[in-house]
Parts: C-alpha cells; structure tokens; sequence
C-alpha cells in the first residue's frame, strides 16, 4: 500500500499525472510559439509535472534508481520555472529561463515517457529490452532533437509582453 492506496491503483495514478503533465506540457510549449502563457494550462502542466515527480519517490525500491535522479532534476528545473513565472513574472532574462526550463521539464517527462514505453509496450520492449539496443538510442534521440529545436523556437517566440493581458495571473 502506498498512501492508502494498492500499488497499481497508485501506479495508475502517477501515470495519469504523467499523461496530463505531457498534454498541458505540449499546450503550454504551444503558447510560447504564440506568446500567449495560458494560465490555466500552465497552471496544470507545472503542477501536474511536480505530482509526477513526487510520486515517483513513493514507489517501494531498494536503491536510489535512475528515474529518481531525474525526477530530482526535473524537480530542480520546475523551481527554476516557477519562480521565473511566478515570483520574477518573465521580466528581462526570466524569460527565456522560464522557457527552457518549463521546455526542458516537459522533456524529461517525454525522456521518462519514453523509458516506460520501452518497458511496457509489447512491440518496443521486443525491439529494445535492455533499452541498450540502437531503437531506443534512435527513438531517445529523436525526441532530444526535436526538444532542442522546440525549446530554440519558443525562446526565440515567447514574447508574452506583446500580448494584452498574457502576464495576468488570471
């Protein structure tokens, strides 16, 4: 049991959060190429994405694992962001340190995403089961690449001052 709850009533739950995280995740990266911060959105993929993290830590284990490790830096990061858009407001270079590191967190969660794809999908855990095999490698990178570009692009998009009311807190 953890937190009241049968470990896959709990596994469920954590990958809901995950699955949510992604999709405001990938709204909110949206709005950056538009310039608009879709509170709501954001509000959701931020705290979906610190849920995510959190539970991660609840599962019962032995050792610390990799996907602790990333879930402590995808936690570090969604500090970063948070306080960027929240206490600094997107001023001068709180910017784009919000954007990469609001695009950066999204990423890690695909990267994980991607993991337990591998694990769990049937069709890819037979063309990679150690996840050492050249289609994990190619998948991993393919998603690193088009992450790259993506948080390039929002940088270089994500001008909310332009846009009426898009630092409202409404």
């Amino acid at each position: 049991m953890i937190l009241g709850m049968s470990i896959p009533t709990f596994t469920l739950l954590h990958t809901v959060l995950s699955l949510i995280a992604i999709l405001a995740g990938v709204v909110v990266l949206f709005g950056m190429f538009v310039s608009n911060r879709f509170p709501g959105w954001t509000a959701v993929f931020l705290a979906t994405t610190v849920l995510t993290c959190v539970t991660g830590f609840f599962f019962p284990v032995d050792k610390v694992l990799p996907s602790h490790i990333v879930g402590i830096i995808t936690l570090a990061v969604l500090a970063v962001a948070i306080v960027a858009l929240y206490v600094y407001r997107l001023h001068g270079a709180w910017r784009w340190i919000y954007v990469a590191s609001a695009v950066l967190s999204l990423y890690l969660n695909v990267f994980v995403g991607v993991v337990q794809a591998f694990l769990k999908v049937p069709f890819l855990n037979a063309m990679a089961p150690t996840q050492s095999e050249p289609p994990f490698a190619v998948a991993q990178g393919m998603v690193l690449v088009l992450f790259i570009v993506l948080g390039i692009l929002a940088v270089r998009s994500f001008h909310p001052e332009t846009k009426a009311g898009a630092l409202s807190m409404a």
